[in-house]
């Protein structure tokens, strides 16, 4: 997993080397998310990159009736991650992110709800990987990663420890 995430950290310092037009306009979330996702293609070769991507083949990926977790659409069964690191029409699901603007004061249950069930191995979309990142205009804020429908605190502390190591993070 250190793999994975340290190609995550890349495309992170190649986004907030590169798009300080957008962050210093303090433009939308989803501009952030698409910048973002472009980075993450680079440093992920071989595998597809996609935003708001909710299918497998022609499947949606749909979650269980009586999930915890909120959902994006009005039928409220479809899943939309942020930015996914996928095989699209197999279930070869690698990283699943979900980005927010630090200055996006809606509570984060549902982020955090939404990456325990895109990691939750018992559903037939599971990600190996699922990491929330906050992001200021400088750095990221408190990023927390996901493994097995929850968080992974030790990881989570490894990620944030290299983050702030190459001055992604405030100190």
């Amino acid at each position: 997993m250190h793999s994975e995430l340290n190609r995550l950290i890349s495309a992170l310092q190649e986004f907030y080397a590169r798009e300080r037009f957008i962050l210093d306009r303090d433009l939308g979330e989803r501009t952030l998310t698409h910048r973002l996702a472009v980075h993450i293609e680079r440093n992920f070769l071989g595998w597809d990159v996609d935003c708001d991507y909710n299918r497998l083949g022609d499947r949606a990926m749909l979650l269980p009736r009586g999930s915890i977790v909120s959902t994006d659409d009005d039928l409220a069964k479809s899943i939309y991650p942020d930015v996914v690191v996928h095989k699209r029409g197999v279930p070869d699901n690698l990283l699943a992110v979900e980005v927010r603007k630090a200055g996006n004061h809606q509570p984060l249950a549902h982020d955090r709800h939404k990456l325990m069930a895109l990691t939750d191995p018992h559903l037939w979309f599971a990600y190996w990987i699922g990491v929330l990142l906050i992001l200021d205009r400088r750095s990221v804020l408190t990023p927390e990663v996901y493994v097995g429908a929850r968080i992974d605190p030790p990881l989570s502390a490894w990620f944030a420890g290299r983050l702030q190591q190459l001055g992604l993070t405030a100190s």
